[in-house]
């Protein structure tokens, strides 16, 4: 059995959280699944194993709807948790059908191509105005100023939160995230139940008034679906939006940061973006790729499998290494190196399978939306500070990004 305690996979280690790339090079060239006793996990490297697993019945994202915690041989999580949990466990991302099927057939209608085709002059010119005033000011923060208030007004809009009320959702999402992380601390869960509760009793008065005043939102549309027998529980629509809010900015906010950081560092590929804007839909595609803002997707092995050999048990966790697969020279040639005009690119950012990610259209409008605009209203920008990435591994992203126009 492959394991990897000797090698240089080290989730809390600072050094590795900067640059974890070399240690999934090495991974790669020790096997197909490595076990990892400090998480009690099974490691999955490589990108055809990752891309099939994700696609495999037999894991899920919850195991609950087949066994006990304690048929399943795992230990219940502790009651202080359990606003957390209940608020987590009835979204779509870690429910499996028919539950899952349900949920996200109903969410699906606001994700059509028709509808994400009719935000784009929304989101085109939100970013615009982010940016402007940006350049107004000489620089800034790229996080604070553009990369983060764009995708949250988007979502937020979509679903019907009030501009008021929307300086309160990332901070709650960063502390609900934070319990994604690999063996967190009791600080970091206390955090997240914390805010779980507060998200959700915003979340639950937000539906009563809706109940009253239907909008045309997405809230709305959960609670008329509800109320037409597609059975969506009141927990469901709290926790379907929750995870829409979270996911529906987290992954595009740390792209776009952990993106232009990456173009700053290699400034011949940022020069023939600069002088060739058509070169953005294919380098939204391989930022994703060459930084992946998601780097592990845990799953539970729900009947067991056989990876080169090994056989996986029911009862165990298996983490697919996201940022390891999209760097997989077996799939992408040269890896390592930033090219915004790889053609071939069937990166794995946003998942693969009935997980895939919903918003996947809408981050990808929302994402070349504020490339341009930086590129068209910003064309002098450049890096002002070297910036501090935040301690976390598995989503990964900057503290901020401090720019100037030079």
């Amino acid at each position: 059995m492959a394991a990897v305690s000797d090698l240089a996979f080290d989730p809390w280690d600072p050094a590795f959280v900067a640059d974890p790339y070399s240690a999934y090079a090495e991974l790669r060239a020790r096997g197909r699944v490595l076990y990892y006793e400090p998480t009690d996990q099974w490691l999955v490297p490589h990108h055809a194993d990752v891309s099939a697993l994700l696609r495999d019945r037999r894991l899920g994202r919850t195991y609950q709807h087949r066994f006990s915690h304690e048929d399943f041989g795992r230990t219940p999580p502790p009651p202080e948790h359990e606003p957390f949990h209940v608020l987590n466990d009835h979204g779509m991302l870690d429910l499996e059908p028919p539950d899952h099927t349900r949920i996200r057939r109903l969410v699906s209608k606001a994700f059509t191509p028709r509808t994400v085709e009719r935000l784009k002059p929304y989101v085109h010119g939100l970013a615009n105005e982010l940016v402007s005033a940006l350049v107004e000011a000489g620089g800034g923060d790229l996080l604070a100023d553009v990369a983060e208030p764009l995708p949250v007004a988007v979502i937020a809009e979509m679903l019907g939160i009030p501009e008021s009320d929307r300086a309160q959702l990332r901070p709650w999402s960063a502390d609900i995230c934070g319990m994604y992380e690999l063996n967190p601390s009791q600080e970091t869960a206390a955090r997240a139940v914390r805010a779980s509760v507060e998200f959700s009793d915003y979340l639950g008065e937000l539906i009563a008034d809706r109940r009253k005043e239907p909008g045309d939102d997405l809230i709305s549309g959960l609670i008329a679906a509800h109320d037409e027998g597609d059975r969506l529980t009141e927990q469901e629509m709290v926790s379907t939006a929750v995870l829409l809010l979270n996911a529906g900015h987290e992954a595009t906010v740390n792209a776009t940061v952990n993106g232009w950081w990456a173009l700053f560092r290699n400034p011949g590929q940022l020069a023939a973006l600069r002088a060739d804007h058509s070169l953005i839909p294919s380098a939204v595609e391989e930022l994703m790729r060459y930084d992946t803002p998601l780097q592990l997707f845990e799953r539970w092995v729900l009947d067991e499998v056989e990876i080169d050999g090994t056989t996986i048990p029911r009862g165990a966790e298996i983490a697919m290494l996201f940022g390891s697969a999209n760097h997989d020279p077996a799939v992408f040639s040269d890896p390592e190196r930033l090219n915004l005009a790889r053609g071939d690119n069937p990166h794995i950012s946003f998942s693969a399978g009935i997980h895939y990610c919903i918003g996947a259209p809408l981050a990808r409008i929302e994402l070349a939306a504020s490339m341009t605009a930086l590129l068209e209203r910003a064309p002098t920008l450049g890096l002002a500070a070297e910036p501090e990435r935040k301690p976390n591994f598995v989503i990964r992203g900057l503290k901020g990004l401090s720019v100037e126009l030079t």
